[in-house]
């Protein structure tokens, strides 16, 4: 045999016995990590976000799936132990290799996540409020910044319809989102007029469940003549006992009300919610918005879950959103490679619950209305108050000062989360 016939021998062999490995790579299933608490102390809110994601993707692969192949969803419980989260996003990248991340809810599961996604260039979706001061090439921060939240909350408490609120008790987690968020809330209160002695800080540790001398110093900080809210960070299986103190000392919402960051229709299916009617949270969706593409998410989810009671929330409705972009990210850049969808993103629009749509900023942020919420007997909340229009998520807050200086951009030529204006380079204060 010549040579020449032989090499076109070679390469036609070649060529036969790889395409069944082509063909296999290109209809094999797009795997999706979900990383959320399916234990411990989060678990009370973050397991109807896993089963949300289980929707989402079921609903994909129904149309069709994504560049010709099925989605698979791979879950794993990290348990509400902040080391193990950063473990099993690694488990999730390296081992079952998939192509994005929906998960985290504390802020300290997501800083305990970031130098994975970083050093192994995968992407993560980040479903809850939190409290800014950050923006990451690999995470997309689809749930509130604090002016997202927080300030139009206090915002609205200031007002007269809001009552107009003279005294601030700021309680917490004790973790970095309590934290952050409040000193951005109190250097907020500060800039507008407020006392220092009218501004108490509490911090309770996760799970934390004797609320009776809290609850009563709260009571006694109320009673000094002045209207007097709360405005609550209290994270996870802690809002039950905390609800049943306020109720178990007679502080209503008349005399003290209560704004929640952490606190939706999942956690208030797990109470007794008459004594709690009047008090407030602020979301940027809550369940009972009445619109058609809300409706529509109901209805599905209640068809997927198999169960009429099972409520909806915010966080549910920013991987709704999230999950969205990825796919239309994914489509437009035509693989999954996350640097190509990183490149992607930027400007994706989809359609929000509240019937408008929210857009990937370059700060890594969405746009999203901001909504306030008081609690009804029956678990809902009835809107009192929201923005006229959708707001922009600030990655840094204007009323820290080393913060103020900086500005988030990742599209060229800056590329950067962190760019001093002052400075005039990337690389914070």
């Amino acid at each position: 045999m010549k040579r020449r016939q032989f090499l076109k021998g070679s390469v036609a062999a070649s060529a036969f016995l790889a395409a069944p490995a082509l063909v296999r790579a290109q209809t094999a299933p797009i795997k999706v990590g979900i990383l959320h608490s399916l234990s411990g102390t989060m678990a009370i809110s973050e397991t109807t976000l896993k089963d949300v994601m289980l929707m989402l993707i079921e609903q994909q692969n129904r149309a069709g799936g994504l560049l010709g192949r099925p989605l698979e969803a791979v879950v794993v419980d990290p348990a509400s132990d902040w080391p193990l989260f950063a473990e099993k996003a690694r488990e999730l990248i390296e081992k079952d290799q998939v192509a994005a991340v929906f998960g985290c809810w504390t802020s300290v599961s997501r800083k305990s996540v970031l130098p994975v996604f970083k050093e192994l260039n995968n992407l993560l979706f980040y479903p809850v409020q939190y409290e800014g001061e950050e923006s990451e090439r690999n995470v997309f921060y689809t749930g509130a910044a604090p002016n997202q939240q927080a300030i139009p909350a206090v915002d609205y408490l200031m007002s007269e319809d809001g009552g107009g609120v003279e005294r601030w008790v700021l309680a917490g987690t004790d973790y970095v989102y309590p934290r952050t968020t409040n000193k951005i809330l109190e250097a907020y209160l500060k800039s507008r007029g407020v006392a220092p002695e009218d501004i108490m800080i509490n911090y309770t540790p996760f799970g934390h469940s004797d609320w009776q001398t809290i609850v009563s110093d709260i009571k006694a900080f109320g009673s000094a003549g002045k209207k007097t809210a709360v405005v609550s960070t209290i994270n996870g299986d802690a809002n039950v006992p905390f609800y049943k103190e306020l109720a178990n000392q007679g502080i209503s919402a008349e005399d003290i009300p209560v704004v929640a960051f952490s606190v939706g229709e999942e956690e208030l299916a797990g109470l007794d919610t008459a004594p709690l009617v009047g008090h407030l949270a602020a979301w940027n969706y809550f369940m009972s918005v009445d619109t058609p593409e809300n409706a529509d998410f109901i209805a599905k989810w209640h068809a997927f879950i198999g169960d009429e009671s099972r409520v909806t929330n915010d966080p549910m409705e920013a991987h709704y959103i999230g999950f969205n972009m990825w796919v239309k990210a994914v489509e437009k850049a035509g693989t999954t490679d996350p640097d190509a969808v990183i490149d992607a993103i930027v400007g994706v629009s989809v359609p929000n619950l509240t019937g408008g749509f929210s857009t990937m900023m370059p700060n890594r942020h969405i746009t999203k209305p901001v909504l306030v919420g008081e609690i009804q007997e029956n678990g809902q909340f009835s809107v009192v108050w929201e923005t006229p229009g959708l707001v922009v998520g600030d990655a840094w807050s204007d009323y820290l000062p080393d913060s103020a200086k900086l500005i988030s951009d990742w599209r060229a030529p800056m590329s950067c989360g962190n760019f001093n204006v002052e400075l005039g380079r990337c690389g914070g204060a």
